[in-house]
């Protein structure tokens, strides 16, 4: 059965309940990335949205407490690498499952680099390699706009997505029978 719950002022929304309805959001899953100083580092991601086409332009959300945010942000660039469904091993690394960090975590997969060197990760289904435009400090995250400098489109496959707490994914099958 599925009821209405009366709604909630904003000073009465917890956290825990605001991330109860976020997660029937569902949301493409993406890895972060940036070097610098010989060091790369990357996050699993799915706060990813489209901000401009002339310039091409994104923004990613990234959480300051990650251990990844210390080197995006001194790098002032990163990769955004949008993942296929054969992808979930790495996805979960880059989320920290199974205890991997730092460079542990680029151990599975080929990472190579494109235009500003941030890691990216062959046969991605997108990779959007960015100069951070701008990063805005919002609570306990930073909303970071990137420049795109360099695109690729290596893989025509399905792709994975995080919806409720779980992997999942959108291949042909179910996109011609959307009839969209």
């Amino acid at each position: 059965m599925n009821r209405q719950l009366a709604p909630l002022a904003a000073n009465d929304i917890e956290a825990d309940a605001f991330k109860t309805v976020m997660r029937n959001v569902a949301g493409a899953v993406s890895i972060v990335t940036a070097a610098h100083g010989g060091a790369r580092a990357g996050l699993t991601a799915t706060s990813l949205t489209a901000l401009s086409a002339e310039p091409p332009t994104v923004i990613v959300c990234v959480n300051k407490s990650a251990s990844a945010w210390p080197t995006i942000e001194v790098s002032r660039h990163f990769a955004i690498n949008v993942l296929a469904a054969r992808h979930r091993s790495i996805a979960d690394r880059f989320a920290g499952r199974g205890g991997f960090k730092g460079e542990a975590r680029f151990e599975e997969g080929r990472w190579g680099r494109l235009v500003t060197g941030a890691p990216t990760l062959d046969g991605a289904l997108a990779v959007l390699d960015c100069e951070t435009e701008e990063a805005l400090e919002r609570h306990s995250h930073t909303i970071l706009i990137g420049r795109i400098k360099a695109i690729r489109h290596a893989q025509d496959e399905g792709a994975l997505l995080y919806w409720r707490g779980v992997y999942g994914q959108l291949d042909d099958e179910l996109q011609a029978g959307a009839g969209i």
